[in-house]
């Protein structure tokens, strides 16, 4: 709002000054720059009525930080997710927002410490109970409660998740040993540091050596 009503005002100064100006040049200088004004008072977003503004920025002070870290566990009934948050138990309950469907949750965590946090987890990997999913908030931690549909065991908490194993898991169960060797190999190297980058390489050296003196019939 401050912002807008500087551009007015310079919007005001350039016209008056117009109205005085003779000089051709300085003429056309002053109306490309009310142009640009007239352009930028135009594209300025509409004020928020004061009381959704006020609203808005005590139940959203801060920046919003994305939770990436947590922990998780399970019992027969229950899909546990541990996020560790300073200072969440010092929060008005109402600060600590998780809202469930079958397949997702998210968490949204307002005012800590000037910040909000929020996580989101979308496709879990079975169904949960909505009514039955609740959050607990604890000492430097808020515990997220996911209600198992079915009291059976996931074995991640995503369907992107399993996903991701079953095609690492594809790569290496081969009918070939060697392929699934030369697999692993190279996924170790891609994600290994230099010195692991430096071993591999010296390995893979030495075995063709050894395969060109025939000591190793398998190409690996």
């Amino acid at each position: 709002l401050l912002f807008l009503n500087q551009l007015q005002k310079d919007l005001e100064e350039v016209k008056e000054l117009l109205a005085k100006a003779t000089r051709k040049r300085l003429h056309d200088v002053l109306m490309t720059e009310k142009h640009k004004l007239e352009l930028e008072i135009k594209n300025q977003p509409p004020p928020k009525p004061k009381d959704a503004a006020e609203e808005e920025k005590s139940s959203l002070g801060g920046y919003t930080v994305k939770i990436n870290n947590y922990g998780w566990d399970q019992s027969d009934k229950f899909i546990k997710i541990y996020i560790s948050l300073n200072g969440v138990q010092k929060l008005p309950a109402e600060n600590v927002q998780v809202n469930f469907t079958e397949r997702s949750f998210d968490l949204l965590v307002k005012n800590l410490n000037g910040k909000n946090y929020t996580m989101t987890f979308n496709n879990l990997l079975k169904p949960i109970s909505v009514e039955g999913s609740s959050r607990k908030i604890k000492t430097d931690m808020v515990l997220v409660m996911c209600r198992k549909k079915w009291e059976e065991k996931w074995e991640c908490l995503t369907q992107v998740e399993k996903e991701s194993k079953e095609k690492e898991k594809a790569a290496y169960d081969t009918s070939d040993p060697s392929e699934g060797l030369m697999n692993l190999l190279k996924k170790m190297y891609a994600e290994g540091d230099d010195e692991m980058k430096r071993t591999i390489n010296k390995a893979w050296v030495e075995s063709r050596e050894k395969q060109s003196k025939g000591d190793i019939p398998m190409d690996i």
